[in-house]
């Protein structure tokens, strides 16, 4: 039986219909079968490959294994017509970037990848190191494919706009298999010059940019569309499809988020945020399946997509499939890119430069919602960073400083024990060089606010701090900024700050408000300097120290600390610099009567005289009208009012 959610109303206007009826008549032009016969398309599909190129034991299957896998399915696929896409972040800076760039030809990244899809979209990671390895990476596959990004003019980027003139990158294009035409469009996140550096190339809104892709491709005589989007969490791809029409499905990007169903394959001990594919509904009322998939080559999503004749999707069905360590590496993937690429890096391994008592959690899960013992050391070598060099440059020693998460890449546990280079690589390994400047502490404050404001949903942008402790409240109104691009504040500008404390004792903010006083000297990175990540830094004057935060992070583990990470000094809690306050406890009340004692309350209100030590603790301390008050579980007073917690 046809599935009616999937089907839409056509949105074409009119004098576009006309013309995809012309077109149906011209040769080469697929026709739809008139007989009414289904077609069914298989997507496969992957998307923030970040560079994790080579595999680990305890995570990455590894590139070689992810193009076996891919291979596979590839020639295992059950529709008529097969189509390979990925959503963007296709490369990241990392060790295996940094040995990449360090020698001629084209990328590893490249070299790897080749051959594998039909089309890709362009991620915000794509631009992290700027236009220019931006183009040698999309120049470095062969044979050649189209990048994709629909609301992007390269126009101010030469190297970029060379490669739009030959096609290599593109709004939209066509694929025709099992002779149909597939449009595919791509699109990335606006807020894309606020965490990347795509310098001069401009990002315009999504949504105008794809619908006229979607109005050009049926115009075409296309009727079956993919959005391929790096929008960053597959929550703003499901939100954009209410304003979409005309696109059938959206594969996502940027968020690692894992769909999954059940006898799926793709990180089973891993929690789903949802079945695969999520439905969302467009501005039609049609039913668009929204997917995507973890990172860095560890799943594969394989959607089976059937179209009526008229363009109409009438069922959607898939899974998201794990690439597991008993796939065989595909030879050439291994031979070309892993071996040599392994050698490079395990130089870098080698060069021990300290060793640490503890484990250090750099999850992408821990760093981007709440301090961390990893994220407090690099916060700590900006800081000891800006210090040692304060007198060389004729600045004040910085008071605190501030790293985004974001900044933070190994997305894993380091056990405790010997820290290499290459370790401080797979931290910090993007082209961000220490600043120094003076903050006003209103502009400091509104920095901490923007920090938190998605918790407690992750976000690159929050804060690992050295130099104060943060207290802040989740509950609390978070600030509301525009998700354009421009970071303009478009409603609360926050309430979730209550206190701010230097370790000196100096108060910047209390319950809420700014302590008056001389400026905040702050030591960061240059990427959070000019503005990144809607840090309000961009009109400050900041002092170029001309040490990366890797370096930074290297000279503070085998010079300040002397080589030695101690568990006293980064305990795995965090030590509580970032404090992130409960919520009062629901309550109710009740008057104590002759005869009540805790247990019998606790029997009686909550139906289990065993949580008697919760009334106690709720009550403890607190001044009845008598003048008394619950000190001892042992005596309460008639008339006095204690609180109950709510069921």
């Amino acid at each position: 039986m046809t599935d009616t959610r999937y089907r839409r109303r056509l949105v074409v206007p009119f004098a576009l219909m006309l013309i995809a009826g012309m077109l149906a008549s011209v040769p080469g032009v697929a026709q739809e079968a008139d007989d009414g016969g289904g077609f069914t398309l298989t997507i496969l599909h992957n998307n923030d490959g970040e560079s994790k190129l080579l595999p680990d034991e305890n995570a990455d299957p590894g590139v070689a294994r992810f193009v076996t896998l891919m291979k596979q399915l590839q020639a295992d696929a059950s529709g008529a017509g097969l189509v390979t896409l990925t959503s963007g972040d296709n490369f990241l800076a990392s060790q295996e970037l940094g040995v990449s760039l360090g020698r001629e030809g084209p990328l590893y990244d490249s070299i790897a990848l080749s051959g594998i899809y039909d089309a890709m979209a362009l991620g915000n990671h794509d631009f992290d190191l700027g236009p220019e390895v931006t183009a040698r990476f999309v120049t470095g596959f062969s044979p050649p494919v189209p990048f994709l990004s629909a609301n992007m003019d390269f126009s101010g980027e030469p190297a970029l706009q060379a490669l739009v003139d030959q096609g290599l990158i593109a709004a939209s294009t066509v694929i025709e298999t099992g002779g149909e035409r597939i449009g595919v469009i791509g699109a990335v996140t606006p807020m894309l010059p606020n965490i990347s550096t795509p310098r001069n190339a401009v990002v315009s809104p999504v949504l105008p940019a794809v619908m006229a892709e979607v109005e050009s491709l049926t115009g075409q005589g296309v009727n079956k569309i993919i959005l391929v989007s790096h929008l960053q969490d597959v929550a703003e791809e499901i939100e954009l499809v209410g304003s979409l029409s005309g696109v059938d499905v959206v594969i996502a990007g940027g968020g690692d988020d894992l769909l999954r169903n059940e006898g799926d394959t793709c990180l089973p001990e891993a929690e789903a945020v949802a079945p695969y594919p999520i439905e969302a509904t467009d501005a039609s009322g049609a039913t668009v399946p929204v997917i995507t998939a973890p990172g860095g080559y560890r799943c594969i999503g394989e959607l089976n997509v059937t179209f009526d004749a008229d363009g109409n999707v009438t069922a959607a069905e898939g899974r998201s499939i794990g690439v597991g360590f008993d796939v065989e590496p595909d030879p050439t993937v291994q031979a070309d890119v892993i071996e040599p690429l392994t050698e490079a890096v395990g130089l870098i391994d080698a060069e021990v430069i300290g060793a640490s008592e503890v484990e250090l959690d750099g999850r992408r899960s821990g760093v981007r919602t709440r301090a961390t013992n990893e994220g407090n050391l690099l916060a700590d070598a900006l800081r000891a960073t800006a210090a040692n060099l304060a007198d060389d440059f004729g600045i004040a020693p910085p008071d605190v400083a501030v790293q985004n998460g974001g900044g933070i890449r190994n997305d894993s546990v380091i056990p405790a024990g010997d820290i290499t280079t290459g370790d401080t690589w797979d931290i910090a390994p993007f082209r961000n060089f220490v600043v120094v400047g003076e903050v006003p502490r209103e502009t400091f404050h509104v920095l901490l606010e923007q920090a938190v404001d998605r918790i407690p949903r992750a976000g690159g942008h929050f804060a690992q701090v050295s130099g104060f402790k943060l207290t802040y409240d989740p509950s609390a109104p978070a600030r509301e900024i525009a998700r354009d691009g421009d970071c303009s504040l478009t409603g609360n500008p926050g309430d979730r700050v209550r206190e701010v404390v230097l370790d000196d004792g100096t108060v910047i903010v209390s319950d809420g408000q700014v302590v008056p006083g001389d400026p905040v000297v702050l030591a960061t990175i240059d990427f959070l300097a000019n503005g990144g990540d809607c840090y309000p830094l961009a009109d400050i004057d900041f002092t170029k120290l001309g040490v990366s935060y890797q370096q930074a992070l290297a000279n503070y583990i085998s010079v300040n600390l002397g080589g030695t990470i101690t568990a006293a000094a980064y305990p795995t809690d965090g030590g509580g610099r970032i404090v992130a306050l409960e919520p009062e406890p629901e309550t109710f009340e009740i008057t104590v009567v002759a005869g009540d004692y805790l247990r019998k309350i606790a029997m009686t209100h909550l139906g289990d005289e065993n949580r008697w030590m919760e009334i106690f603790e709720l009550n403890r301390g607190v001044t009845q009208t008598d003048g008394g008050a619950l000190t001892s579980p042992d005596l309460i007073r008639v008339g006095w009012v204690l609180k109950i917690p709510a069921e």
